[in-house]
């Protein structure tokens, strides 16, 4: 590390992004904290009205550590891309997970670039994922070291480019030694609650926000069972997930399960316990963190959503932009909108959107 490598971390004003930044200080960098201002469910904003906002937990939190700080305004931005997305596809039947466009479109994708363009050598972030130098000067995505924190998932879908401009000090960390930290340098994030929820969202229930901004979502039709047989009435095909149990209310010997949605004809398809489980699962919007696939016919491990656990699976089909997985067993929630992310051992290999099983 040159110290006089200069760089920019975002920052949320969490202990996470304060001790990647008070750790990179520490090791000799230019730091500066940067700061998005993101688009927030006015009902949020409302309920929120007196407490911080982000922006100045953000600031207080760079201040805590001295280091000069910047924040963008990239509401507009940030709703057309992430939100409109978000609300986009539960009209479409599927269950999307925001960070997966979120970060390499807005915060790699106008953060990262806003500081390379300041002239930064870096961008970091709190993420528990670590970066990996091959000699080539090519870089892999590796699994944090606290394997319950791991966030490699989420990274998946960004680029060699931004991967190779970006610091995660906090891979090879656990979370309890970054709250030990933060309480050695006496900070006040030290024993801030971690944020569990959608950022744009807040507390606001995700049913109604699209109640509000959505309101075809929560049009009622049919619930059916595989073999199309009328069983009873949903309440918005966007309020159920792949796999869900629990909602259904409709009395039977064993609990059903949603199986699919039949967005056509706005009917909600459930099933038993031994036919949620799917074989086959295909994806678009393939992004592999090499440049380029891995080899087909293979088996590797996948993640098909966030904190899911691995399970194996063989690559049987790739082109430009799509992938097919097939697994040894059936496995269950595969659902359309989340990611199907390919590991080996350590190493994200990258992913892509789940569009279909079968």
């Amino acid at each position: 590390m040159n110290p006089q490598q200069q760089v920019f971390v975002a920052m949320s004003g969490g202990v996470d992004s304060t001790i990647t930044a008070a750790r990179l200080l520490n090791e000799g960098y230019r730091v500066t904290g940067i700061h998005m201002s993101t688009w927030k469910d006015p009902k949020w904003r409302e309920a929120s009205r007196g407490l911080p906002t982000p922006e100045s937990l953000a600031q207080s939190a760079a201040d805590s550590i001295g280091i000069p700080f910047v924040n963008l305004d990239v509401q507009g931005q940030f709703y057309e891309k992430v939100v409109q997305s978000f609300i986009r596809q539960y009209l479409a039947g599927k269950t999307p997970n925001p960070c997966l466009f979120c970060n390499p479109q807005v915060k790699w994708g106008i953060l990262q670039t806003y500081a390379l363009e300041q002239g930064a050598d870096f961008f970091a972030t709190g993420h528990y994922a670590r970066i990996e130098v091959l000699a080539s000067g090519q870089v892999r995505l590796n699994r944090g070291a606290d394997r319950s924190k791991d966030q490699s998932y989420v990274l998946s879908m960004l680029s060699q480019f931004q991967l190779s401009h970006t610091l995660l000090p906090l891979g090879v960390m656990k979370k309890t030694d970054v709250r030990a930290q933060a309480r050695q340098l006496n900070l006040p994030v030290a024993d801030r609650q971690d944020s569990q929820d959608l950022c744009f969202l807040g507390d606001v229930n995700y049913r109604d926000f699209l109640e509000r901004f959505a309101p075809g979502s929560a049009e009622p039709g049919e619930i059916v069972d595989m073999q199309g047989n009328a069983l009873g009435e949903h309440h918005g095909l966007a309020f159920y997930t792949i796999g869900q149990r629990k909602g259904i209310r409709i009395a039977a010997l064993e609990p059903y399960y949603v199986v699919g949605k039949d967005t056509d004809h706005n009917r909600l398809v459930v099933g038993f316990s031994h036919q949620v489980g799917k074989n086959v699962l295909n994806t678009t919007q393939a992004n592999w963190i090499a440049g380029a696939p891995p080899p087909v016919g293979e088996e590797y491990d996948v993640m098909i959503r966030y904190r899911a656990n691995p399970v194996p699976a063989k690559l049987t089909c790739v082109d430009e932009t799509d992938f097919r997985l097939e697994f040894n067993e059936k496995v269950r929630g595969i659902t359309p909108g989340q990611a199907a992310v390919l590991y080996r051992d350590e190493e994200c290999l990258g992913g892509g959107i789940i569009q279909s099983s079968g």
